[in-house]
């Protein structure tokens, strides 16, 4: 009897100290820790893009152009002290950019030099009807650059952190900037 006494408070021990996961919307913000997040990384793309193809800047270089823009998304900066994924953040500004349906997104060098070898294949390997042509890719009238930033105050077990995104959108023949925007996120993470 008293091996199951102690078996069943054992049980119990460790049952209650188990980690429960629950499935959220991942539309729901959830901050745990203060720092950085995917609600973040989301608001400021959604923000910026909307900035971005609501500028007359850019809706006087596409008239210019007479047909939509193709954007290239280069290197986002993290200056930050955190650890954030750039490459997911990058994700976010293509999609935002692709949805907008007013500019077209070109593959990023990476992405192009895969595309570039699957259609090198496609020349000894596929049907002529159906193998990719060279010289047909879509060269990129823009490129998207930016960095992340932060400043954090700290007096006694409060916190705040301002996260500033620079962004700017800079015409690949002339260098000339057609955008320049920013959006800051302050958290006040109390202990």
């Amino acid at each position: 009897m008293k091996h199951y006494v102690v078996s069943v408070i054992l049980l119990l021990l460790i049952t209650s100290c188990a980690r429960q996961v629950s499935r959220v919307n991942p539309d729901q913000a959830y901050d745990l820790s203060g720092r950085w997040n995917d609600t973040d990384s989301r608001a400021v793309a959604d923000a910026m893009i909307t900035d971005l193809l609501a500028s007359d800047r850019f809706k006087e270089y596409a008239k210019e152009k007479g047909r939509k823009p193709a954007i290239i998304v280069g290197l986002i900066s993290n200056k930050t002290s955190e650890h954030i994924d750039a490459a997911n953040y990058i994700k976010k500004l293509e999609l935002a950019i692709f949805n907008s349906n007013v500019a077209d997104v070109v593959e990023s060098d990476a992405f192009r030099d895969k595309l570039r070898e699957e259609r090198a294949q496609q020349q000894d390997f596929a049907n002529p009807a159906t193998m990719a042509k060279w010289g047909e890719e879509t060269g990129a009238n823009l490129m998207l650059f930016g960095e992340m930033t932060s400043e954090t105050d700290t007096y006694n077990k409060k916190r705040v952190v301002n996260y500033i995104t620079t962004l700017f959108l800079t015409d690949t023949e002339t260098n000339k900037r057609v955008w320049y925007g920013q959006k800051e996120i302050k958290k006040l993470i109390k202990n």
